[in-house]
């Protein structure tokens, strides 16, 4: 959609709110067609350069309420590429401002997915991890205090919230690309602890709960489970390829790293090489790292995966590059 833009509108002045995926060779590829990417200017969209008759592309993550009153007051022309699963979970925090639920939002509350979802939420509490949601269960259950609760999720919640009174009827939501696992114990820790809290027969007036964990992220996972976790396949390490800033790729990784298998995550097959060195981004690091002779010597399993939106073409160069890298390796 986002490259049928440009040509449907040959002549107009095209931007784009956010990366349209975590790909950097796409978003490159965008930039070339001229496609202007909204800057931010000390952490805030500048969207001082639109003007009316500008056409403006929605990225697959999504664009906050505010963004789009504002695009459509300056006149501009919309072309929404947001993802159906993104949109089915603004639904649901629909469904929970309607009801008065507060929306727990299982996510990263920085990233543009996040952001838009509480933009359409009524009353929302972000959590991490389920660590965070831990916390927060315990809060409901024990009480605790009000002034660190709030500092420890200062950017993480709607304006006003307060964790005395906005805790006792709960929905669930998530980032669509966070790990199903971790979404679904976080879940069944709030169904369980509000259980707890008000009785069995009373559970469906404290808390609501719907599947919303995107499908291409659900079977990469799935597929990655299967392939570290079967005992006939034990690889020897990990190539993960997809963009830095993409979450579900991220997410593959961690599967990895959980179970102590090597793991290399790149961007695109130009980081393979030469000779046998990798430049890759370790988990949860914030800069790139080269690392010498990273295919070990004799008969290997390497094991494969990349985000939801990698293009196969680079999952094809990357073996490729590891069949021609292994042919030169000398063995023993």
């Amino acid at each position: 959609m986002a490259y049928e833009t440009r040509q449907h509108f040959p002549h107009q002045r095209l931007w784009i709110t956010n990366e349209i995926i975590h790909n950097p060779d796409v978003n490159e590829r965008l930039r070339e067609m001229e496609v202007h990417f909204i800057e931010l200017v000390e952490g805030q969209k500048d969207f001082s350069g639109v003007a009316a008759g500008d056409v403006v592309i929605l990225p697959a993550f999504g664009a906050s309420v505010q963004e789009m009153q504002l695009l459509n007051e300056r006149g501009c022309t919309i072309v929404d590429t947001t993802c159906p699963w993104v949109s089915k979970v603004w639904n649901s925090v629909e469904k929970h401002k309607k009801k008065s639920y507060t929306s727990i939002i299982h996510g990263k509350y920085k990233h543009e997915e996040t952001v838009a979802t509480s933009s359409f939420a009524g009353t929302y509490l972000v959590v991490l991890n389920l660590a965070e949601a831990q916390y927060v269960a315990d809060y409901v259950l024990q009480g605790g205090d009000r002034d660190e609760f709030l500092a420890k999720f200062k950017h993480a919640h709607s304006e006003g919230f307060d964790p005395d009174v906005d805790l006792e009827r709960l929905g669930i939501a998530n980032q669509t690309t966070m790990l199903k696992g971790e979404t679904e114990a976080i879940g069944k820790l709030f169904e369980h602890t509000m259980s707890q809290k008000y009785g069995p027969h009373r559970l469906n007036d404290h808390f609501l709960a719907f599947n919303t964990i995107c499908d291409a992220t659900q079977e990469r996972q799935d597929a990655m489970f299967e392939l570290v976790d079967e005992a006939h396949t034990k690889v020897d390490l990990m190539l993960v390829i997809g963009g830095y800033n993409s979450s579900n790729t991220t997410h593959l990784q961690e599967i990895a790293i959980d179970r102590s298998i090597p793991s290399y995550h790149i961007d695109g097959p130009e980081r393979i090489g030469p000779g046998n060195r990798i430049e890759h981004k370790p988990l949860h690091g914030d800069d790139l790292v080269v690392t010498e002779n990273w295919l070990p010597a004799g008969p290997i399993r390497v094991g494969v995966t990349s985000g939801a939106s990698t293009p196969d073409r680079a999952v094809e160069i990357s073996i490729e590059r590891i069949f021609e890298l292994k042919a030169a390796v000398p063995v023993g």
